[in-house]
């Protein structure tokens, strides 16, 4: 069974930038998809970015298009996400998610992903 701890998140100002890491456990994480979700107060989860198992295929919302980026290493068992240009609206928990499939679900809908982290909080200040 693969698990997944977040890591990264923290209090920043518009602009500034993070990188969060998803640390997983467990021998299948290299040939999962792993994706991104964000949730903030009062809204659903909502699908940030995804990346396939071997990182050659990437996908992202509209709005965090130009701003992220999705990158894997499993030698290292871990995803990251380099947030730029952070928004007030970027401010969320953001939730990393494993998929036992090798792609990920391009509906972008949480119940496609098998496994989750906890979740680390974003904040970001204007």
């Amino acid at each position: 069974q693969v698990q997944l701890v977040e890591s990264g998140g923290g209090l920043v100002q518009t602009g500034d930038s993070l990188r969060l890491t998803c640390a997983a456990s467990g021998r299948t994480f290299g040939s999962n998809a792993v994706a991104w979700f964000r949730q903030a107060p009062g809204k659903e989860r909502e699908f940030v970015a995804a990346i396939n198992w071997s990182g050659d295929t990437t996908y992202y919302t509209d709005s965090a298009k130009g701003r992220f980026t999705i990158s894997r290493d499993n030698a290292k068992k871990s995803v990251y996400l380099q947030m730029n240009s952070l928004k007030p609206e970027d401010t969320a928990i953001y939730y990393c998610a494993g998929r036992l499939t090798s792609y990920p679900a391009t509906s972008g809908r949480p119940t496609e992903y098998n496994y989750w982290g906890q979740g680390t909080q974003v904040t970001v200040s204007s």
